[in-house]
């Protein structure tokens, strides 16, 4: 439209008008001339028809028909002047110009976008702002390994709160993420470049985990986690879990960990090539949580209170190694507390030994007995200890473990501020 408008500015064009006049003259049509100059004015002419009729422009503003101007017949004298004018009003050159519009639609939504840019009124998650994609750093000269999680709402169960297994899959991953971010994660899980050259892997003979406030839905949490020696054949991590937003501890585990033979499945020593792959990385610090030292008694189906059976895994529950992740074997474990513990207590903390490997083609049955029930019974509202036992169902022990309960929404006497801190 603005090109027609400009174009017309130049160009004479003929009106509708016009072309009713000429047809109402008739054969005359011919006979009456008139030339326009370049900026629209009349200029005289004579015409060379029979009917001698004379043409002569007229300097006074001419009629209008849809803004262009007509000649008028006044006798034998006809004033015609055609100025420059739009094309003729149609439905669509009376819309409007869209694209000036989305112009101006589009500088104000960029002008508005940088005034938002610049605020920085917005509140900052502080998972992203420190790890933005969650894959952790190294940290204290390259001994401690740190990394954020953000609790997802599948984490979280009944009590709102995320379980014990989910905080366990939170330090395996760490453990995991340590060893690859310092560049020794080979083609195994968490096995070093020597160890893959072996056939060796890591499994967890003993792990001990207490518990102090359980995080929920939307909480972010701090997790350290460093190795150290254990013995002449044995590693030891250890992990702090904190939130994030106090800085207050939540969580204290360690771990011991042993070498096996992947194809024989039998443990081996570390041989001095392994050694110093990962000697370097070890801290000279005690363990976070005291090493429980009491022996767990012997647990069969007399000394049993609650008996599941039936247990078996399923293919998602196996890891690269093809045994069953450790992690499992914790929610096997409480299979067979008493849901009137479970109902009005909640874990404080967990104590495993692993016996033996499972795998998939296994069938287990979980065993648990109340201890101390004159201190903690089920109709007292105080601590409750219990006494777990997973096995093969031919009787093989998979794994040893107790258990402390606390009950729930209680003050926290005598949990974790009866624990050393473990600084590193």
């Amino acid at each position: 439209m603005v090109t027609t408008a400009a174009t017309s500015a130049f160009f004479s064009v003929a009106s509708p008008a016009s072309d009713s006049f000429r047809k109402a003259t008739g054969k005359n049509e011919g006979n009456i001339a008139s030339s326009i100059d370049a900026f629209g004015n009349g200029v005289k002419s004579k015409s060379t028809s029979s009917g001698r009729l004379q043409v002569k422009a007229n300097a006074q503003a001419q009629p209008r028909v849809n803004g262009t101007r007509v000649g008028v017949m006044d006798g034998l004298k006809i004033e015609d002047e055609v100025t420059s004018s739009p094309p003729p009003r149609t439905f669509i050159n009376q819309l409007p110009d869209w694209s000036m519009l989305l112009a101006a639609i589009t500088t104000i939504f960029l002008a508005a976008e940088k005034q938002w840019m610049m605020l920085d009124w917005k509140p900052k998650r502080l998972d992203v702002i420190d790890d933005p994609f969650g894959l952790g750093s190294i940290m204290q000269n390259g001994l401690i390994f740190r990394q954020n999680f953000s609790i997802r709402s599948y984490e979280i169960g009944a009590d709102r709160t995320v379980s014990v297994e989910t905080l366990m899959n939170h330090l395996q991953e760490t453990a995991l993420n340590h060893v690859k971010t310092a560049g020794l994660l080979n083609d195994g899980f968490g096995s070093t470049p020597e160890m893959c050259k072996r056939n060796l892997i890591w499994v967890v003979a003993k792990m001990q985990v207490l518990v102090d406030r359980y995080p929920t839905w939307g909480d972010v949490i701090q997790v350290d986690t460093w190795v150290a020696a254990s013995g002449k054949n044995g590693m030891r991590r250890d992990w702090l879990i904190r939130d994030r937003g106090t800085g207050d501890i939540l969580t204290r585990a360690s771990s011991q960990w042993v070498m096996m033979n992947k194809e024989t499945r039998r443990l081996a020593k570390i041989p001095d090539e392994v050694r110093d792959e990962i000697g370097g990385y070890f801290v000279d610090s005690p363990p976070v949580v005291d090493q429980e030292t009491r022996k767990l008694p012997k647990l069969d189906d007399t000394t049993a209170d609650y008996i599941r059976t039936g247990l078996t895994p399923r293919w998602t529950d196996l890891d690269v190694n093809q045994h069953v992740n450790n992690v499992k074997y914790v929610g096997w474990i409480l299979e067979s507390a008493p849901l009137p513990v479970v109902e009005t207590h909640e874990l404080a903390g967990i104590t495993l030994e692993y016996r033996r490997e499972c795998t998939r083609d296994s069938v287990l049955e979980s065993l648990c007995s109340v201890l101390d029930k004159g201190i903690g019974d089920l109709a007292h509202p105080g601590f409750v200890e219990c006494q777990h036992l997973l096995r093969l169902e031919g009787g093989g022990e998979v794994i040893k473990g107790r258990t402390e309960w606390r009950p729930k929404h209680a003050d926290r006497i005598g949990s974790m501020s009866q624990h050393p801190t473990g600084s590193v």
